[in-house]
């Protein structure tokens, strides 16, 4: 059974939150609010919970490439290679925000899961939910986002019908409050410059 849990983004229960967090640290798969989509969650350090990830987004697990969900820029050495001072400049300037920086990945992701990773995709929402949880786990969320087969919109917004699709699928659905449906922005800068993969919410010319 799935527990919806409503957080109020704007006078957030640390006792809800650290409900979050305990799922996460078990294993469990969340479906949490960013600052553009909902998105799937798992602890990034939980090897079992990306499998089942994997599972849920019928992707092999040497094959998905997510993103990580980071409470900021503080630790993303831990993660990645050779991140240049025009690129960490650049990043400061846009996270928190919309956007989704690919950099080259070190050895960490293959020591956690046994599958080697060049690249990692690193996001810093601007959403007090999403950053408190990652604040109060201690470790980055490994996410990927709810995608539906819809000639209108590619996401959903309401987390009501958010929670009636996935119940009995993920742990915990938290409601946030209406999200959005336009994807963050993706720039990859794996190399010299940034080069944009995605224009989503975040605007490239910024």
């Amino acid at each position: 059974m799935t527990e919806l849990l409503e957080i109020n983004p704007d006078n957030i229960d640390d006792r809800l939150i650290a409900r979050v967090v305990k799922c996460l640290q078990n294993g469990g798969i969340i479906i949490y609010p960013t600052d553009t989509v909902y998105t799937l969650g798992c602890d990034l350090t939980h090897r079992s919970a990306y499998e089942k990830l994997c599972k849920l987004k019928d992707l092999k697990p040497n094959k998905a490439n997510f993103s990580i969900v980071c409470y900021d820029l503080s630790h993303i050495s831990d993660y990645t290679l050779n991140v240049s001072n025009a690129c960490f400049k650049l990043m400061k300037r846009c996270l928190p925000g919309p956007y989704t920086f690919i950099l080259n990945a070190n050895n960490t992701i293959v020591k956690i899961y046994g599958y080697s990773k060049k690249t990692i995709g690193i996001r810093v929402p601007d959403n007090a939910i999403a950053r408190d949880i990652v604040d109060a786990l201690g470790a980055p969320i490994l996410s990927a986002s709810i995608k539906i087969d819809d000639q209108v919109t590619e996401y959903i917004s309401d987390p009501q019908e958010i929670y009636e699709l996935y119940d009995g699928i993920v742990d915990i659905v938290i409601d946030g409050g209406p999200g959005g449906n336009i994807a963050s922005t993706i720039l990859d800068y794996t190399g010299d410059d940034p080069v944009l993969i995605r224009e989503g919410k975040g605007k490239f010319e910024e």
